[in-house]
C-alpha cells in the first residue's frame, strides 16, 4: 500500500462537484453522459487503490445519463439532481445490485425493491453508480476502503465508501448513515461536506439499521449546494420517515447568512481530542470571532455550561439504547448455521440480553432530559460549532472514534459536516449544528463559513 495519494489543501481539495455542471447541460457545451464519463475515468483511476464500491453498476448509470442527456437538449430536466452520478451506501437496497451490508449473513442477497431515497434519486434522473463499502451492518467490522489522501489511513465509518469516493472525486454525491458518527466523522476524513439531518428528515425506508431510534439517512457532496439539493429531492419525493415532516426549506441555497452569536461546545471528546488539533480548532474559533462572530462557552454562559455536563450522561444510555433495539433481527442471523456473526456483533447483542423492557424506557428517559436540556436553549444561539472528529484520520483498518458525532444524533438534530480546514496535511472538518428543523438555516450559515474562509 502506498501513502499519500494527494496533498490536501480545504481552498483546493480537488472535490467534484454538479450544479455548476447545470448550465453547460441546458447550453449543449457539455452533457450528462460525458459528465459520467469523467466520473468513470476518475473512478478507474483512484478505485483500485481506494475501494470505495462493494459494486457498480455502469451499464445502468451509462442509460440514465442518455436519457438525461435527452432531457436537457430538450431543456426538460426532471429534477436538480438530473443526470447527476450517485453512490448508494450498502445499507440501503437496491432493485439492480446486491445490497449485502459488509456481512455474509447477506452475501449476494438482493431486494425486489429500492429504497426510498434511491426511488427518489432514480425517478429524479440521477444515475446510480454503484453500491459503496460499510462496516458490519453499519457498526462493526471495517470493510477495505482507505482514505483518498492517505492510503495508509481510515475513511471512517460506517459510510467509509461513500466519503472516499466523494472525497476521491469519484461521484459528485453519495448516501451515508449515522448512529454515533457515520456520517460526520468520515466526512471529516475525507474532505467532504455532509449533512447529518434532523432525526426522521430523509426517508430511512429500506435501510437496514440496528439502531432505529436514532439512525438516520444522509448525504455527503462535493460542495455545500449539491449536498443541500441532493437531500431536499430526497425529502420533497419520498418524505422524511413515518411521522416525521421531512426538511423545510427551499430546493436551492439562498446567499449565505452571516451568524451573529454561536456557542462552542467541547463535549466529552475535548479531553482526548489530540493537542495539535485542539489548537487549530482554537485559531478557528478565534478567526471566526475576528470576522464579528460572538462565541459563547460554558464559562460565559450557565445554559451552555448545562448543556455540556448533559453531555457527559451520554455513555450512561446510549449504548445500551442500541443494544437493546439490536436484538433483532440479530437474533435470528445468530440463529442461522455457521459463524456469520462478528464477535463485537455478538458481545453487543449479550449486552442487550440483559435488560429489560423497563430498562428500555429508563434508558430512553434520560435521552429525553438531554434533549431538554438542549431545547432550552432553541432560539439563543445561530448554531453551536465542534469539532467532527478528535484528529486526524487513524492508520490501518480502525475506522476512528465517533464521540463527536454523538451531540447531534442523541439530540436528534442536525448538523453539517464543513471541510474548512486541514490537520497535518489531511482533511479537518468542523461541526456546525442546531436545533431540529434548522437543517436549511444551518446550511446557509454553512454558506457565509465557505465564502469567508475558502473563498480565493
Amino acid at each position: 500500500m502506498s501513502g499519500a495519494s494527494l496533498p490536501y489543501d480545504p481552498r483546493n481539495p480537488a472535490l467534484r462537484t454538479f450544479h455548476d455542471a447545470i448550465p453547460a447541460f441546458l447550453d449543449g457545451t457539455d452533457t450528462p453522459r460525458d459528465y459520467l464519463e469523467r466520473c468513470l475515468e476518475a473512478i478507474g483511476e483512484r478505485e483500485p487503490d481506494v475501494r470505495a464500491f462493494v459494486i457498480t453498476n455502469i451499464e445502468s448509470a451509462r442509460k440514465a445519463a442518455d436519457r438525461s442527456s435527452d432531457r436537457y437538449r430538450r431543456n426538460r430536466p426532471l429534477s436538480a439532481v438530473d443526470g447527476m452520478p450517485v453512490c448508494i451506501k450498502d445499507l440501503y437496497e437496491t432493485i439492480d445490485m446486491p445490497t449485502q451490508m459488509n456481512s455474509p449473513v447477506y452475501e449476494g442477497w438482493q431486494s425486489i425493491r429500492d429504497a426510498a431515497h434511491v426511488y427518489a434519486l432514480r425517478t429524479g434522473g440521477a444515475g446510480i453508480v454503484g453500491k459503496t463499502v460499510t462496516t458490519e451492518f453499519g457498526q462493526a467490522t471495517p470493510g477495505p476502503t482507505r482514505n483518498p489522501f492517505d492510503l495508509t489511513r481510515t475513511p471512517g465509518g460506517s459510510s467509509s465508501g461513500t466519503a472516499a469516493a466523494v472525497g476521491a472525486g469519484m461521484v459528485p454525491a453519495g448516501s451515508g448513515s449515522q448512529v454515533r458518527g457515520s456520517i460526520q466523522r468520515p466526512a471529516g476524513y475525507c474532505g467532504n461536506y455532509a449533512l447529518k439531518p434532523t432525526f426522521g428528515a430523509l426517508n430511512r425506508g429500506g435501510g437496514h439499521s440496528m439502531a432505529p431510534s436514532q439512525s438516520v439517512l444522509g448525504v455527503h457532496a462535493g460542495s455545500l449546494e449539491d449536498c443541500w439539493r441532493t437531500a431536499f429531492h430526497i425529502s420533497r419525493t419520498v418524505g422524511g420517515d413515518p411521522g416525521q415532516p421531512g426538511l423545510f426549506g427551499h430546493p436551492e441555497l439562498e446567499r449565505a447568512v452571516k451568524p451573529r452569536r454561536l456557542a462552542r461546545l467541547e463535549t466529552r471528546a475535548w479531553p482526548d481530542t489530540e493537542d495539535e488539533t485542539r489548537e487549530i480548532f482554537e485559531k478557528f474559533l478565534t478567526d471566526v470571532g475576528g470576522q464579528g462572530v460572538e462565541i459563547v462557552s460554558r464559562v460565559d454562559d450557565d445554559r451552555v455550561d448545562a448543556l455540556e455536563r448533559a453531555l457527559l450522561t451520554i455513555p450512561e444510555f446510549m449504548f445500551d439504547i442500541f443494544a437493546y433495539e439490536m436484538r433483532w433481527p440479530t437474533w435470528g442471523y445468530r440463529d442461522m448455521e455457521g459463524d456469520l456473526l462478528s464477535e463485537a456483533v455478538l458481545e453487543r447483542l449479550e449486552r442487550g440480553e440483559q435488560l429489560s423492557p423497563e430498562d428500555y424506557r429508563d434508558l430512553l428517559a434520560m435521552r429525553d432530559a438531554l434533549r431538554r436540556t438542549f431545547a432550552a436553549l432553541d432560539g439563543a444561539f445561530d448554531g453551536y460549532l465542534t469539532l467532527s472528529a478528535k484528529g486526524p484520520p487513524p492508520v490501518g483498518m480502525p475506522v476512528g472514534d465517533p464521540v463527536y458525532g454523538d451531540v447531534s444524533s442523541c439530540l436528534g438534530a442536525p448538523a453539517w459536516n464543513l471541510p474548512l480546514l486541514a490537520d497535518r496535511g489531511l482533511p479537518m472538518g468542523i461541526q456546525l449544528l442546531g436545533h431540529p428543523h434548522e437543517d436549511y438555516d444551518l446550511a446557509l450559515r454553512g454558506r457565509w463559513f465557505v465564502e469567508s474562509f475558502l473563498a480565493a
